[in-house]
């Protein structure tokens, strides 16, 4: 399995984790955004918002940039991909073992249906 920074996907699952926080993203996803425009969006304080979108920024999850009094917050990509590939390696993990319990359950009632026949006869 591929090595991850646990510190970084700790932080990832555990921004992941708030509502508001996966709102954000999701807002973020479609166009950049001022804290104030997410405030406003969430109907939230500044000060909330501030907040979650720090919790983003230590993830890796969003990156921000003040220009004057205006903090622009982007959608960051580093993060959420190491999060995808960790649980696609647990997703490929599952489908494997339900895959062989499928079979494994297929060649139990395909023996079910002989034995039946030969006791019929």
């Amino acid at each position: 399995m591929v090595q991850y920074s646990p510190a970084r996907l700790d932080a990832s699952f555990a921004a992941l984790s708030d509502a508001t926080r996966r709102g954000v993203l999701e807002q973020l996803g479609r166009e950049d955004a001022s804290i104030t425009q997410l405030a406003e969006r969430f109907h939230m304080t500044l000060t909330g918002m501030k907040k979650h979108v720090g919790v983003l920024e230590q993830a890796g999850l969003v990156s921000t940039e003040k220009v004057g009094r205006v903090r622009t917050c982007r959608i960051g990509h580093g993060a959420l991909d190491e999060a995808a590939a960790w649980i696609e390696a647990y997703r490929q993990m599952w489908d494997a073992r339900f895959s062989e319990l499928d079979r494994i359950v297929q060649e139990l009632k395909r023996k079910e249906q002989r034995d039946g026949r030969r006791k019929k006869s």
